[in-house]
């Protein structure tokens, strides 16, 4: 493979995973009901829209759940293995596979998602404890309702929040299990974002 292809190839990945993780996350802040107002909101917002509002008229939300957001992240996922299977030259795999390809590509990339937010969530602690920044308030509105239960078996002690390492271990949990799941289906990581 040359460099042109290879530059090409990381280009359209990255543009695909852009795009996927800005629609991941409008389902997830909508999820957990962060502020609507929030600027990086309404960036998510303006950027998803040409594709959520068609398919969301033909497929609305569901108990606070933006469906439309997570099909359409499923099918980029799709889109991204499918032209990364064509630019590297291999065949399509069945529909049934390539969809569970995508589902486990999504979960991988929204527990990464979950990762890096309790990361950032622990270092502003240390830093810029009780800020006003937008993006610190919408980390806090996307972490509490992971952070909440495990606070409850884990409560501060001394003034230290150890709970934040529970949920690093039930992360890691889940990353191998994602990883062996992977591999017993028999994906190739580097075709699906988030694994």
């Amino acid at each position: 493979m040359g460099a042109f292809n290879e530059i090409f190839i990381y280009l359209v990945q990255t543009a695909l995973t852009l795009y996927m993780l800005a629609m991941v996350l409008r389902f997830l802040l909508q999820l957990v009901r962060a502020d609507f107002y929030n600027p990086i909101s309404q960036f998510l917002v303006k950027v998803t829209n040409p594709l959520v509002l068609p398919v969301r008229r033909v497929l609305p939300g569901l108990a606070g759940m933006d469906l439309a957001s997570l099909l359409l992240a499923l099918l980029l996922q799709m889109l991204c293995i499918i032209v990364l299977m064509g630019l590297y030259g291999l065949g399509l795999p069945n529909p049934l596979l390539l969809l569970l390809w995508s589902a486990l590509g999504l979960l991988g990339l929204l527990v990464n998602i979950y990762f890096f937010a309790l990361l950032a969530m622990i270092i502003l602690s240390w830093l810029a404890p009780g800020s006003g920044n937008p993006a610190v308030f919408l980390l806090y509105q996307i972490t509490e309702p992971v952070m909440a239960p495990f606070r409850k078996l884990l409560p501060p002690m001394g003034g230290m929040d150890f709970s934040p390492i529970l949920v690093f271990i039930l992360i890691n949990v889940v990353q191998i299990a994602l990883r062996h799941m992977a591999a017993g289906v028999g994906l190739h990581p580097a075709l699906v974002i988030g694994l």
